[in-house]
């Protein structure tokens, strides 16, 4: 079965569906939990061209994944929300979806993207690790990630 990859509205009921699906995972993973209302979620429109993306990966209509890229309209970029549903992990499908996410970042202009990951998510910092993104200092004041990575976008032409 094909998966498919697809630009998505961040506050489409698909993408929300999988969001609360992420912050659940979340939730059931930190020690303490996890709450939205205390992250730095990003604004919709951080999410959306010309400034960023979503996508959502699907197959036969169920969507499996989805990541999303905040940008503020200068060269540097944010990895937001990659998620992958447990039944389809193990696949490849993380990656697939960075992949994608980093290409529509150089289609937007931007040069270095960075990320922040909670420990609690070794899958996730191995990830990274392997894909070319370097330890950073803390970029940010979220209270839950203690993690953070950045990466150089490839410029092609």
């Amino acid at each position: 079965m094909t998966i498919t990859v697809r630009e998505a509205d961040p506050r489409a009921p698909e993408a929300l569906a999988c969001l609360q699906r992420y912050y659940a995972e979340l939730d059931a993973r930190f020690d303490g939990g996890f709450d939205v209302t205390l992250s730095a979620d990003p604004e919709a429109p951080q999410m959306m061209p010309p400034l960023g993306s979503f996508l959502i990966a699907a197959r036969e209509g169920r969507d499996l994944g989805c990541v999303g890229l905040k940008g503020d309209g200068t060269v540097v970029g944010e990895i937001k929300r990659l998620w992958v549903s447990p039944e389809a992990r193990g696949a490849g499908l993380a990656r697939r979806l960075m992949d994608a996410l980093e290409n529509r970042a150089r289609d937007l202009g931007m040069s270095t993207l960075r990320l922040d990951t909670n420990s609690a998510l070794p899958e996730a910092v191995a990830l990274y690790r392997n894909s070319g993104w370097s330890e950073i200092p803390r970029f940010n004041s979220d209270p839950y990630p203690d993690v953070f990575f950045e990466k150089a976008v490839r410029q092609t032409g």
